[in-house]
């Protein structure tokens, strides 16, 4: 409307066409509703009403799709819909899909918005806009067909009685009809811009894409760790149990064997497959734990502070079992943190503190190395951040030259409370805690 040749352009003619098929559309909307309403409320005696109530339910859904339709005459922008797809096919799954989504109802409120207030303002606009102009541009017309060139009226109202009055009114209509239709374009974008907010909002599509991001993110994360676990099973009672057996078996035979080249091939075939078990053991135990699926992460913090080279003193308070993916996270936060520490800090001790507190776990990391510790020149600590914000976690590091360096995590989490006995946690030690993210 700022641009100097609106007033040639298509636009008015948009605007106009724009709040006149929202009338008649209005109107037809309007008298479905009321008809609905009226048939709904006789059969329900009947108890045939429900039926009715879910398709008064669902009318919204062909209107609010006419509406997005329509919005094309005054906005070119796209304005998708923002059903979920149903599960499965059939009429079910749709049916069920869409009772239970929240823009199946927001639809039905624009739709009663729309049949008893927006289609009326519809009307006026277009009423005052072009009822004026328009009757005053035809008073030359009316006086030469209708007052027989002798009178007419202008809206019934004011009379007409001469010719060079009627040519008067009929350029003052023309005149008027610049600011009216640029009252039209007001109008139409106004009620265009509201019917978008309601139907089909311009961030609409980006907030569902970052909500399906996130859902599929914590599915990622939850597959990660059945997928581990899956690994660290098949390691346990497979490939360990047969390096087990072979050990054995290898260390039988070398004591059977005559001293000689054959006793010495035994003996060498025997310390690797020890040395190969316990790599595979030190293996599994990184993949996730015993320690930490069955007493939980302040036992298994205490365990790797344990292993560490580094002294490491622990203050760990937590009041019970958190969600399996936080415990994994903050477990592999505070080893890789360990092992950072061990290899590159010089530190003679370090600390691991933290707490449940405000809906939020939080663990600090803190050693008396020489500090400079930088993420942008490796790629640890991004790891490392990057696996806790995955759970909505944040990082943050404190290491200026000349130390100490402290590392905080805080991940966002409830403790696990079970109250059903019958849960495959339950009495012992809440090893199984599944939380739905």
């Amino acid at each position: 409307m700022s641009r100097p040749g609106y007033l040639v352009s298509p636009w008015p003619w948009r605007s106009v066409a724009y709040l006149l098929t929202g009338m008649m559309t209005g109107v037809v909307v309007l008298a479905g509703l009321v008809t609905s309403a009226a048939v709904g409320g006789v059969l329900a005696i009947v108890l045939v009403g429900l039926p009715l109530l879910v398709l008064a339910a669902l009318a919204g859904i062909p209107v609010a799709w006419a509406e997005r339709h329509r919005l094309r005459l005054v906005d070119l922008d796209p304005a998708p819909h923002r059903h979920t797809r149903p599960p499965a096919e059939g009429l079910w799954s749709w049916l069920t899909t869409r009772l239970r989504e929240r823009t199946t109802w927001q639809e039905l409120g624009y739709t009663l918005l729309f049949a008893c207030v927006l289609w009326p303002v519809d009307a006026v606009a277009v009423t005052v806009a072009l009822l004026f102009p328009l009757s005053m541009l035809a008073a030359p017309l009316l006086m030469a067909t209708v007052g027989d060139g002798r009178q007419t009226k202008v809206l019934k109202q004011w009379a007409i009685n001469t010719w060079p009055t009627a040519f008067g009114v009929a350029l003052l209509g023309l005149v008027l009809l610049a600011p009216c239709a640029y009252a039209l374009g007001v109008a139409a974008g106004a009620r265009a811009e509201l019917t978008r907010l309601l139907l089909a909002p311009r961030d609409g599509g980006l907030d569902a894409k970052v909500v399906e991001l996130t859902r599929s993110r914590v599915r990622l994360v939850d597959a990660f760790e059945r997928e581990r676990r899956r690994i660290e099973r098949d390691l346990h009672d497979g490939a360990q149990q047969r390096l087990v057996a072979l050990t054995m078996t290898l260390g039988l035979a070398r004591l059977d064997a005559p001293p000689g080249p054959l006793a010495d091939q035994l003996a060498k075939a025997h310390d690797q497959a020890g040395q190969a078990l316990a790599e595979l053991r030190e293996l599994v135990h990184g993949i996730h734990p015993k320690v930490l699926a069955d007493y939980g992460l302040e036992a298994a913090v205490a365990d790797a502070a344990d292993r560490s080279p580094v002294p490491v003193d622990v203050a760990l308070e937590l009041s019970g079992r958190l969600p399996q993916s936080v415990e994994s996270a903050a477990y592999f936060v505070v080893c890789e943190a360990l092992a950072n520490i061990a290899k590159h800090s010089g530190a003679s001790r370090a600390e691991v503190s933290g707490g449940h507190r405000d809906g939020r776990l939080h663990l600090h990391i803190r050693d008396d190395g020489g500090g400079g510790a930088d993420a942008s020149i490796g790629t640890g600590l991004t790891g490392l951040a990057d696996r806790v914000s995955v759970l909505d976690g944040r990082l943050t590091l404190s290491s200026p030259p000349g130390g100490p360096t402290q590392l905080s995590v805080e991940f966002p989490c409830d403790p696990c409370r079970p109250t059903d006995r019958s849960a495959s946690c339950w009495p012992r030690t809440v090893s199984c805690c599944e939380r739905d993210s």
